[in-house]
């Protein structure tokens, strides 16, 4: 018999999260919504139209979310967190601003392990991971005029016939300590917005966020196979994560900067 019931997936308190996360900080109002397509989407939109930053859009279900390279990542209504919030890093230089999806990695993977009382890691650039199994990922994409939308999907209460793929993993999977997604959103809102404080104060200064990121990353220091734009194979050492954010590998006595693939922990 399974261990999960319908009772283990209530809908989200949009009330409760607004008393606690719109306080006068980052956040100026959470919406939860029971269906959408995209919250990147919905909250990309909103930005064109010029909504202020702070806005949190949180999806029951999300029908078209999207991974990295447009791949497809759809979950059972409440069984995870499909959540996009909106930036504007004023006072920062555009070209430290792909430093965001990682800076959002940092935040949510210790607010998680936090709450959780699971270890969690991250594989370059920012799936988030449990052992070698991906329990959720960050896709964020810049929207003019001056703004950038982080999307965060997490795997909660998803049972293993409910994974996308094998190697996935949810919090429930895992045994974490806590699968309420309150909680567990509200650890993450917090910890992006710890993060993003941080990195602002510092105009974002690169050297304020990376040795954080790159002692949660365990791409680095690992045998990678890289697929790049264009369908060309990159196999070596990962050696690093530059100030730009970009994956450093090392093949055949030749280091290669990579700022976009798709990443393979080769075991």
């Amino acid at each position: 018999m399974s261990r999960w019931t319908d009772l283990d997936r209530p809908p989200l308190d949009v009330r409760a999260l607004n008393r606690a996360l719109v306080d006068g900080g980052l956040w100026r109002r959470v919406q939860v919504v029971d269906e959408t397509d995209s919250t990147n989407a919905d909250v990309a939109e909103l930005a064109r139209s010029g909504e202020a930053e702070g806005l949190v859009l949180v999806a029951e279900h999300q029908l078209a979310g999207r991974g990295r390279h447009g791949r497809a990542w759809e979950a059972p209504a409440r069984s995870g967190l499909s959540f996009s919030v909106l930036l504007r890093p004023v006072g920062v230089p555009a070209n430290r601003w792909p430093l965001v999806p990682l800076l959002a990695g940092v935040g949510v993977a210790r607010a998680v392990a936090r709450v959780a009382e699971t270890e969690i890691s991250l594989k370059w650039p920012n799936d988030l991971l449990i052992g070698d199994r991906k329990l959720g990922g960050i896709l964020a994409e810049w929207v003019e005029p001056a703004a950038i939308v982080v999307g965060v999907g997490l795997n909660v209460t998803m049972r293993e016939p409910e994974l996308p793929v094998p190697t996935a993993i949810s919090l429930g999977l895992a045994g974490a300590k806590t699968t309420d997604r309150d909680t567990v959103l509200r650890a993450c809102l917090r910890g992006i917005a710890t993060e993003y404080a941080a990195w602002l104060g510092a105009a974002g200064d690169p050297e304020s966020l990376l040795p954080a990121y790159r002692q949660l990353c365990t791409t680095i220091g690992r045998e990678v196979r890289v697929e790049l734009p264009g369908g060309r194979l990159l196999q070596g050492r990962a050696a690093g994560v530059d100030a730009t954010g970009s994956l450093v590998v090392e093949t055949a006595g030749a280091r290669e900067t990579v700022t976009a693939g798709d990443v393979v922990h080769v075991r």
